[in-house]
């Protein structure tokens, strides 16, 4: 992050700051790793929270030229902001939505034979061939053709005549598991899938195997096009290692009030955690209904998350509400109220914060509020 922001607007509880040029250097990053595969850029969700239209804007700018998205909602919104840019859409095509994907340039990932039949008919109506990506499930078991399948479609000339198949993709399912085997067997399985595609046939078919966890796992896994989501964020692509990407988030909450609590007594709903010694405690404007979930909360059997002032921690006291957290700051005396505590960021690493919520980073990115006041600093 750059210079401090000045004091959290007191219309709001909590700051979100979106740090932009973190993002289009992640993207760099990535592109740079992976090249000469292209690397995409996935936002869908949001941007994972960080609003779409700002994060295509610095994506685009960089030289981001593929988007990923989950809905076409959200693909009418790349498509607003990067005209020409590819727009890949996750989840498939709707029943009746063909003409609608095909007049707003949208590419349907398809993963299913009825999908395909829609969108080769939609192509035969229009009298053209329409952009796609293939999806074939190699171990995900969530969307996605069968190895079966796949081979039936790939022999269909009937089929295949209408499409204008760009991407052939599968999803792993635990590459952020560096030793899990099932990374192997799932790239042994596309790799049968995609012969199944040859180039004499389907020329300028890209292949497409990695998200962000992949491109860190295994070079052959590159492939022809990669497909960061959380990286690009700055969330972590390893299980139970920090992150090596920059932030790209930080959450800042005032203190409403500091109050001082005797030893003994107990703090938050349920009487959950007792302080064990005299100690100050500050409230913080924000809690579960901004996206800081509840399951950080602290008590006397088991301890929570944290938050940061000026990088030193503060152990959240007691359950989190819907508004408000409660934090121990009996050793840091210049806490008072409206000083700004970091729930995300310098000393509350976003992978730390995920953990004490018994959660991933995506969720918490993902999940962030509605109520913040949101800053942007631009690439």
């Amino acid at each position: 992050m750059q210079d401090p922001l000045p004091t959290i607007d007191s219309r709001f509880g909590a700051r979100l700051t979106i740090d932009l040029a973190a993002l289009a250097a992640n993207w760099l990053d990535l592109a740079g790793r992976v090249a000469p595969a292209e690397c995409a850029a996935v936002v869908k969700a949001d941007a994972y929270g960080t609003r779409l239209e700002r994060a295509v804007d610095a994506l685009a700018r960089v030289g981001a030229r593929t988007f990923f998205v989950a809905h076409a909602t959200e693909g009418l919104r790349v498509r607003g902001r990067a005209p020409a840019a590819r727009v890949f859409v996750l989840n498939g095509l709707p029943p009746g939505f063909a003409a609608d994907f095909a007049e707003n340039d949208l590419a349907p990932v398809l993963g299913s034979v009825p999908e395909i039949e829609d969108w080769a008919d939609a192509a035969r109506m229009l009298g053209r061939p329409l952009a796609c990506a293939l999806h074939v499930d190699t171990g995900l078991n969530r969307l996605g053709l069968s190895l079966a399948e796949a081979a039936e479609i790939a022999a269909d000339t009937r089929l295949t005549s209408a499409l204008d198949v760009r991407v052939l993709i599968t999803h792993l399912a635990c590459a952020d598991e560096p030793d899990h085997p099932a990374t192997a067997r799932q790239a042994e399985r596309f790799a049968e899938a995609r012969a199944l595609f040859p180039q004499a046939r389907f020329p300028g078919l890209a292949a497409s195997i990695a998200n962000s966890a992949g491109i860190f796992r295994d070079q052959a896994l590159h492939a022809d096009l990669v497909r960061p989501g959380a990286a690009l964020y700055g969330g972590a692509v390893s299980t139970g290692e920090p992150s090596p990407m920059r932030p790209v988030v930080e959450l800042e909450a005032r203190v409403i009030q500091v109050r001082d609590v005797a030893a003994g007594d107990s703090v938050g709903y349920g009487a959950a955690e007792h302080v064990a010694r005299p100690s100050r405690v500050a409230i913080l404007s924000a809690g579960y209904a901004d996206g800081y979930h509840r399951l950080a909360s602290s008590s006397d059997d088991r301890p929570g998350g944290h938050v940061a002032f000026d990088g030193r921690r503060a152990p959240i006291v007691g359950r989190l509400s819907m508004d408000l957290m409660a934090v121990d700051v009996t050793d840091m005396p210049a806490v008072a109220r409206g000083t700004p505590a970091t729930l995300i960021g310098p000393g509350a690493a976003l992978a730390d914060i995920a953990r004490a919520m018994g959660t991933i980073d995506y969720e918490v990115l993902t999940s962030l509020g509605r109520r913040y006041e949101r800053v942007w600093r631009e690439a």
